[in-house]
């Protein structure tokens, strides 16, 4: 049975396939722009003891599914918030129930390849699939972080979202653009993150952290290094599996026009030993 186009939805219906941060930050914006209808399904549901994302889905009066094709029944939109390692697994997945019509979101931090694949198992069983790269942490902007979308229904989804409060901008009718501009900032991004991990280690080792914040001052004088040393370990060490599976994926992109990825992989793996050194 296909399901309403999603422009003309009231209520919109939607389902998110993850439901960790950026998952909650988007249900809870949605859910205060009013006539949106929210479920949502999480590996972690069902578990026991109750893992505090379902009993985030309960608070916020989220419905819980008991899988992604659950959630998803009678959705017009299905929102894909997993990590980047997760992406086609889950798409290949939605594949087999989700119904022509429907609209399949991909907000996770993939490849341009990885994204094309996904894009191919959804709208080859009817459903229209439109990439979305998230471009800053979700917490604080909230539902109107930067999103840049793309394929053939990028524009016709991002104007219903952006009714809502949600900040899409379409940048391409085809996959790949998106995720690709996305993960090239990320290179810089994740990566002076895990160059600042080990220059606040070695500072603190030796007790130099004034001399040498002074000198990077001078050098970067806009720049509050003490201040940006201690977001960027906070966000290492609270977001690093997550940003580790990005970068994976980035150093795929790489890979495939022909270019050593070995420094991006260095980024993953000390991401993810950010991530475990948390208390």
């Amino acid at each position: 049975m296909e399901t309403e186009a999603v422009p003309g939805a009231n209520p919109l219906k939607v389902a998110f396939i993850g439901f960790g941060e950026v998952g909650q930050t988007f249900a809870r914006g949605l859910a205060g722009s009013g006539g949106v209808e929210i479920a949502a399904y999480d590996i972690l549901f069902g578990k026991t003891p109750k893992d505090r994302t379902e009993t985030r889905a309960e608070a916020q009066g989220v419905s819980r599914g008991e899988s992604g094709a659950s959630a998803a029944r009678g959705a017009h939109l299905v929102i894909s918030a997993v990590t980047a390692d997760a992406v086609e697994a889950v798409a290949r997945d939605a594949a087999g129930w989700i119904a022509p019509g429907q609209y399949f979101l991909d907000v996770n931090s993939a490849a341009p390849d990885t994204k094309k694949r996904a894009a191919a198992l959804i709208n080859g069983a009817g459903a229209h699939y439109v990439e979305a790269a998230v471009m800053a942490p979700v917490l604080k902007p909230g539902l109107a972080v930067p999103i840049l979308s793309g394929g053939p229904e990028a524009e016709t989804l991002s104007r219903r979202l952006n009714a809502l409060g949600m900040n899409l901008t379409p940048v391409a009718r085809d996959y790949g653009r998106a995720s690709a501009m996305k993960l090239s900032r990320s290179i810089i991004i994740k990566g002076l993150e895990a160059l600042m991990v080990d220059c606040a280690a070695s500072c603190a080792h030796w007790g130099v952290e004034r001399e040498v914040f002074a000198s990077l001052t001078e050098t970067f004088p806009s720049i509050d290094w003490p201040a940006l040393s201690a977001n960027m370990q906070e966000r290492v060490a609270t977001h690093g599996v997550r940003r580790s599976a990005e970068m994976r994926e980035a150093a795929d992109m790489v890979r495939d026009f022909g270019r050593d990825a070995s420094l991006i992989e260095a980024v993953a793996a000390a991401q993810a030993r950010g991530a475990q050194r948390k208390p």
